[in-house]
């Protein structure tokens, strides 16, 4: 098996306990290590490898990457690795794709690794953290200006199921860059409990745009086993640590969908016994996440940087379902897809008031974007906020039934969604094309009521 580690000490028995899908136990084991690479070799010789997950006394539960089919329970032979699972790491990853194992899936030789790294890894440590800075340009304008992605930042996408969060994290993927830097970028892009057909549309896309050799993909299909979910972010980020501390690179980091990362973990957790917490899931859910969101960020004295943009499903749009909840507190900020934009044929629909980008304060205007930038969007905000009031009152009095100016926020709402906030899927728009088209939507409403942008600002731009 490509990218497991060396043994640093083995030791093998004969003979597994129990079965249960796909976990199996051995008994009477000696030393063994909580994750531990493990390979096991079938009555008909066949090798399939795992992990384990629990270790008693003289007990351990081990969880197979793969089907436990052929495993009787008294002949398989079991070895413990002495190591935890790891995955090869080498600047060649770039432009290759991957099973979430980090095996090849393109036809092509496994690269030359470098070195062997643990998938685990470690969290930044917040003493060895540098503020992140620098901004990174999606060519959306709904992010690049209201909600202001930056090198270092985690920020998610909050989708309900059925709205294009696909298409979405393909055009950030096809589009994002460093304005300036545009070399020693690259994206990492794992997708978890993916159908065929939508594996296939990442790799089409990058491919057809040209992009797909600044791309690293991880790919777990549907039908993978639950622990290759589990591993699949990890051996993303493991690529992703290697490029950005020890190559020097800007990485940024899209795992899709981690509702889905997150349903792998209640199902093992519910094969081990635990006891469930909220919905069902671990009661670790929280730690076990912020494990991979923490392993973001800028390291003082490092040159490279690695910037993550989680994808995940809402069940029924809830945004207090656990996952998007405890996501929340862990990252800095979110991108939320609205159903009711996406029912008006908006592309992307990500709202324009409960989405925001914490550290897109101290990342935009003089030195970063442009002069005009943070007055420009909060005034958009503050616009769109008063738009959502007229309407409820629209919609009880009737349009004809508000004043002149309220008709002006209405016509401006329509305005700013259909050409601010829509965009085509192939469309790429600077920062300085998105925030002229802003100026060019305010213009709907008069000056008086520009409450936020600065005299010199709306002589320099309205209207313009």
């Amino acid at each position: 098996m490509s990218g497991v580690n060396p043994p640093y000490h083995l030791r093998q028995y004969i003979g597994i306990s129990e079965v249960s899908g796909p976990l199996f136990i051995v008994e009477n084991v000696h030393d063994i290590g909580y994750n531990e690479l493990v390979e096991i070799i079938d009555d008909g010789g066949v090798r399939k490898w795992g992990v384990t997950l629990e270790v008693a006394r003289n007990l351990a539960v081990v969880q197979v990457f793969g089907s436990t089919a052929g495993l009787s329970l008294p002949a398989p032979r079991v070895t413990f690795k002495g190591c935890p699972f790891g995955i090869g790491v080498s600047r060649d990853m770039v432009g290759r794709s991957f099973n979430g194992l980090g095996q090849p899936i393109d036809g092509l030789p496994a690269p030359v690794y470098e070195r062997i790294a643990n998938v685990n890894g470690l969290p930044i440590n917040p003493t060895a953290r540098d503020y992140p800075r620098q901004f990174i340009q999606t060519g959306i304008s709904s992010i690049d200006v209201m909600n202001t992605l930056v090198r270092g930042q985690k920020l998610p996408i909050f989708s309900g199921s059925g709205l294009p969060y696909d298409a979405l994290a393909a055009q950030i993927v096809r589009q994002a860059r460093i304005v300036g830097e545009e070399g020693g970028f690259a994206v990492i892009f794992a997708a978890m409990g993916v159908k065929y057909d939508v594996a296939r549309y990442f790799m089409d896309s990058f491919e057809q745009s040209g992009v797909m050799g600044n791309v690293a993909l991880f790919l777990s299909l549907a039908d993978a086993p639950s622990i290759e979910r589990i591993l699949t972010p990890r051996a993303a980020l493991t690529c992703a640590e290697f490029l950005a501390f020890e190559k020097g690179m800007h990485v940024l980091v899209i795992m899709t969908d981690m509702t889905s990362y997150c349903e792998a973990l209640r199902e093992i957790s519910t094969l081990r016994g635990e006891i469930p917490a909220r919905k069902g899931y671990p009661g670790y859910l929280y730690s076990d996440l912020a494990s991979l969101y923490e392993r973001a960020g800028l390291i003082r004295g490092r040159q490279g940087s690695i910037t993550q943009m989680p994808v995940l499903t809402m069940p029924n749009d809830d945004i207090t379902h656990p996952v998007p909840d405890l996501t929340g507190y862990i990252t800095e900020g979110q991108i939320v897809l609205e159903r009711e934009l996406g029912q008006k044929g908006v592309y992307p629909p990500i709202a324009g008031l409960p989405s925001l980008s914490r550290l897109m304060k101290d990342n935009i205007g003089a030195g970063h974007t442009r002069d005009d930038h943070p007055h420009l969007a909060s005034q958009l905000f503050a616009a769109y906020s008063h738009v959502k009031d007229v309407r409820a009152l629209a919609l009880v009095i009737g349009e004809e039934g508000v004043s002149a100016l309220d008709r002006k926020y209405l016509a401006f709402g329509e305005a700013f969604e259909r050409q601010f906030l829509a965009q085509g899927e192939r469309e790429d728009r600077s920062i300085e094309q998105s925030l002229d088209l802003g100026w060019k939507v305010l213009a709907l409403l008069p000056k008086e009521e520009l409450h936020r942008i600065s005299d010199e600002e709306i002589a320099k731009f309205y209207g313009k």
